[in-house]
């Protein structure tokens, strides 16, 4: 058999492979409804013969129609290589530059079956948070990076290698765009359909930029998340210790919570309804216990309460039995939410109550309408459920899934009474907005590309060192986040949080985020870091997105239903150094609903590196501190004054605060 550089190389084989079996232990992604018309299947199918020379055109046809009709997607299964799917390192790639081989790694991490939510159907997380739209896109894709020069750049649609195109060194080697539509055609269905003919994808936020790195990276947040949750709630003198933390979803970004809970501190209930995914979280140490029966699970919530553990349980079964039950047994929860894909309601995001997990997937594809009936029938015993809790002192926060404002679609009560607002709060609005975003705090990550655990271990000390010292003159303003993180990476490799790719995160402002980058360059340079490091961040952050029921849920001028931010971001990402860059629609929240841009930026070393990651850094996220400072937000407008103080050559225009007496005596 050809080895791993050569089957890289040769892109498209030269021979049909055989059809693969597939292991039974991988989660699969639901299969999605059939949506196209007879002559659209035709277009779907000429579509992805596009790949593939002609002599191969009548036995893929039939197989790929198969393959529509079974899924509703064509996703080349055939097409699958035949090596192992992980982040090897860097060392091991066959590439002409460093920059292309980081980005193979990070591409081969966001498939790894340990880290990706359905594998075998390209999708790293949320149901549809797709790195290709089929197998061929990812060979041909592979292939390129692996001929490509330090003077070409490669274009991504929407999972579709364009092609390579001359550049230069200073530009990206990648751009990528997904699911980027005319905005008449964003709608649910049109993600169904065009993504069934085979031109668009979604890609999530951080599944098609490459910049996954496993549930690490939400479990950092989630902690943040919960500990400011429960400081809210909670008297002074009290401990979240055997206070209840209610939630679902253990898949590729809500797996995280049980974990989050765990270092927060509480008892940590997470429902689950695909018993592969309980399973999955269980074994890799991501939640301590796993139970399928309601009333099993009464009695072992009340002995943690008693005992005051810190305990996270994985319920198999529907959250919606869990709210609805414990109010019947008068069991407080101190904090509650959700962390289904509900962006992706229709096809898999969300399984409603009283359905099993294999009815539900029968439901999905063969009676599309019946389930969206019963999913907002479900929305709404949810809510009431919810809304009993919370009369009795429950805190709910939207985790910026849609929960709301599907179950606002739904004909739930959960409206404000204005009628405009929700009655509770999205996460953003009440924690990380004023608290991270607006003073610049976001999810600074890396990877080691070596592969090699001391590497990640020295990247731990270098950024502990170094946010140790900026709190020492840090301004009391940002005190709470800066020693919220450097406890975070001190005891980040206890908490065992590394699944896939050696990769750390932290929340970081531009400050924390240049020092810190720049001491890993200098230490790749003398060789205490064997290898190059790539950074970047999750999308949920300060510039990278607009979404106005989530990131930009905490701007109030009027111009969260804009987007202009995230597309500067991008831009400006793009020209000052990044190694790649991406924008997507799609995310978290749904298609549509929000526009998303994020970055790489590999550190080799080098003067050129230090440049760069100094120039980019600094704007990626003092654009979104600039932008929440005009809309008036207290906490930004503080951030941005300071930061001009100390950079001479930033001038960002300030708004001039308007007296609410002004406006109401002339209207």
């Amino acid at each position: 058999m050809a080895t791993f550089k050569e089957q890289v190389l040769q892109g498209i084989p030269k021979i049909l492979p055989t059809k693969k079996s597939f292991n039974q232990n991988i989660s699969r992604a639901p299969k999605r409804k059939q949506i196209l018309s007879k002559e659209e299947k035709k277009l779907a199918i000429k579509n992805a013969l596009r790949y593939f020379p002609s002599h191969w055109h009548q036995e893929l046809a039939n197989e790929f129609l198969e393959e529509l009709n079974e899924f509703g997607r064509i996703y080349m299964y055939r097409f699958i290589p035949e090596y192992a799917m992980h982040a090897r390192p860097i060392d091991e790639y066959p590439a002409q530059t460093k920059q292309a081989s980081g980005i193979m790694l990070m591409i081969q991490n966001n498939l790894d079956p340990l880290v990706a939510q359905h594998p075998y159907e390209l999708i790293t997380y949320g149901g549809n948070g797709a790195v290709f739209q089929n197998w061929a896109q990812y060979v041909l894709t592979m292939q390129y990076l692996a001929t490509m020069t330090e003077k070409q750049t490669l274009h991504m649609y929407s999972g579709h290698p364009m092609g390579l195109f001359p550049s230069s060194k200073d530009a990206p080697r990648v751009v990528v765009t997904n699911g980027m539509m005319i905005p008449n055609y964003s709608k649910p269905d049109d993600w169904e359909k065009y993504n069934a003919l085979g031109v668009t994808q979604y890609g999530q936020m951080t599944a098609g930029s490459y910049m996954y790195i496993g549930p690490q990276g939400i479990v950092h947040g989630t902690t943040i998340t919960v500990m400011n949750a429960f400081r809210k709630t909670l008297q002074p003198n009290e401990t979240p210790a055997g206070k209840i933390f209610l939630t679902s979803g253990l898949g590729g970004m809500s797996g995280a919570q049980p974990k989050a809970g765990n270092i927060a501190g509480c008892i940590t209930i997470c429902a689950e309804v695909n018993p592969k995914a309980a399973k999955k979280r269980h074994e890799q140490g991501w939640v301590d216990e796993i139970i399928d029966d309601l009333t099993d699970l009464v009695t072992r919530t009340r002995k943690a309460i008693h005992s005051q553990e810190i305990v996270s349980i994985a319920y198999q079964g529907n959250v919606v039995d869990v709210w609805e039950r414990f109010y019947e047994e008068n069991i407080h929860i101190q904090l509650g939410s959700d962390q289904t894909s509900l962006h992706n309601p229709w096809s898999g995001g969300y399984y409603p109550a009283g359905l099993s997990y294999n009815d539900a997937n029968e439901m999905i594809s063969t009676n599309p309408e019946a389930f969206k009936t019963e999913v907002q029938k479900s929305l709404r015993r949810h809510t009431e459920a919810i809304n009993k809790h919370t009369s009795r002192g429950t805190y709910f926060f939207d985790y910026g899934n849609a929960f709301l404002l599907e179950a606002s679609r739904a004909g739930s009560d959960v409206m404000a009474k204005n009628g405009i607002d929700f009655k509770y709060p999205s996460y953003v609005q009440d924690i990380l907005g004023p608290m991270c975003f607006d003073y610049g705090f976001g999810p600074f990550r890396w990877v080691c590309t070596s592969g090699k655990s001391e590497d990640l271990d020295k990247t731990d000390q270098i950024a502990l060192t170094v946010m140790e010292s900026i709190k020492k003159v840090s301004p009391p303003e940002i005190q709470q986040q800066m020693q919220d993180n450097i406890t975070w990476i001190r005891e980040a490799k206890q908490n065992k949080l590394v699944v896939g790719s050696q990769a750390r995160i932290l929340y970081a402002d531009a400050e924390g985020r240049i020092k810190i980058a720049q001491a890993f360059n200098t230490a790749i340079q003398t060789g205490e870091i064997s290898a190059p490091v790539v950074l970047g961040r999750d999308h949920h952050d300060v510039s990278g997105t607009d979404s106005p029921y989530r990131e930009t849920s905490n701007i109030y001028d009027g111009s969260k239903f804009t987007a202009d931010m995230a597309i500067h971001n991008v831009i400006g990402d793009s020209f000052r150094g990044a190694t790649w860059v991406s924008i997507h629609n799609g995310g978290g929240v749904g298609w549509g609903e929000v526009i998303n841009g994020g970055f790489g930026l590999l550190l080799d070393g080098s003067n050129e590196a230090s440049e760069k990651l100094e120039r980019m850094l600094f704007y990626d996220v003092n654009n979104g501190i600039s932008r929440r400072s005009w809309a008036r937000n207290e906490e930004a407008l503080f951030a941005i004054k300071r930061e001009m103080k100390r950079t001479p050559q930033l001038k960002v225009t300030l708004p001039n605060i308007v007296e609410d007496e002004v406006l109401s005596d002339i209207i």
